[in-house]
């Protein structure tokens, strides 16, 4: 029993490390977003994970593991993978991260919608209630205080476009974690990502000033340690237990905010936030007491 109740704190807080290397990840990325284009901020993510992320998959399964792969699934992911790096680093440039965030944890409530039609599982109506209740908290958050110009809808409507195809993707590992490693996943969708969005971004391809390059280092390495951090979390714990902690990074953001960019959320985002969490975090409890 002690064994596993240690198992499970250090897969809690492999979790909250990930989290929080995460957010500081977005933060260099809405740093960025200020010089570049979003499809070359979404392919500078892409190539400076990639070394990082292929030489962890050769070390912790070898190189069969990346072929031996549904590829047809991993091409879709791939391409939705593009989608979401471009419209989130768009997002960033009218956004604070806070009301990035907020808006995009409309994730999980997406996912169990996507479930039901994708996947055909069942749902309660004491989840149908969760999912209306979020998409409240939801209309919350995209109301506007004022009705100035500067409110943002592209960079709104942007995040929305990036949990739809977060939950899509989601829908897709559960379909491909059924017979593909986790290395192989994350090495497709990373090496997707830097050749789709290069691709994307050549055309308006910018040269790299001297001063980023110490942000796209931090880029890499926070990436890496929010990868390994998600992998060890899930591996060491049951995913009742992490899979909520991915809401702290709301705390972290909004302290990234308030130090690097003095912006502080608005209640109405706040109370969004609140509802939205909320609704995920019974959604993800839920699950979690069926599947016992």
């Amino acid at each position: 029993m002690p064994d596993a109740r240690n198992e499970k704190l250090r897969g809690m807080a492999a979790m909250l490390t990930a989290v929080g290397a995460f957010a500081f990840m977005d933060a260099g990325l809405k740093l960025l977003t200020a010089h570049y284009p979003a499809a070359q901020v979404a392919a500078l993510r892409g190539l400076a994970a990639l070394p990082v992320v292929f030489a962890w998959a050769l070390y912790s399964g070898g190189l069969g593991q990346l072929v031996r792969v549904r590829w047809p699934l991993h091409l879709v992911r791939g391409v939705m993978s593009v989608f979401m790096m471009m419209t989130f680093a768009y997002a960033l440039k009218t956004l604070s991260l806070a009301k990035a965030y907020s808006i995009f944890f409309i994730a999980p409530l997406l996912i169990a919608l996507l479930s039901i039609v994708l996947l055909r599982e069942r749902v309660q109506k004491a989840q149908w209630m969760a999912i209306g209740v979020g998409f409240t908290g939801v209309l919350i958050v995209l109301k506007p205080e004022s009705s100035g110009a500067d409110f943002g809808w592209w960079g709104t409507l942007a995040v929305l476009g990036t949990a739809v195809a977060y939950a899509l993707t989601s829908v897709i590992v559960k379909i491909l974690g059924r017979t593909d490693s986790t290395q192989s996943m994350m090495f497709w969708m990373t090496g997707m990502l830097a050749v789709g969005a290069t691709l994307i971004a050549l055309p308006q391809w910018m040269p790299i000033a001297r001063e980023h390059y110490a942000i796209l280092a931090g880029v890499a390495v926070t990436g890496a340690i929010g990868q390994w951090g998600v992998t060890v979390a899930f591996k060491h714990a049951p995913a009742a237990s992490v899979a909520p902690l991915e809401y702290t990074g709301l705390a972290w953001v909004m302290v990234i905010d308030l130090v690097v960019w003095s912006t502080v959320p608005t209640l109405r985002t706040l109370l969004g936030a609140a509802l939205i969490i909320a609704c995920g975090l019974y959604l993800i409890r839920y699950e979690a007491r069926r599947a016992t």
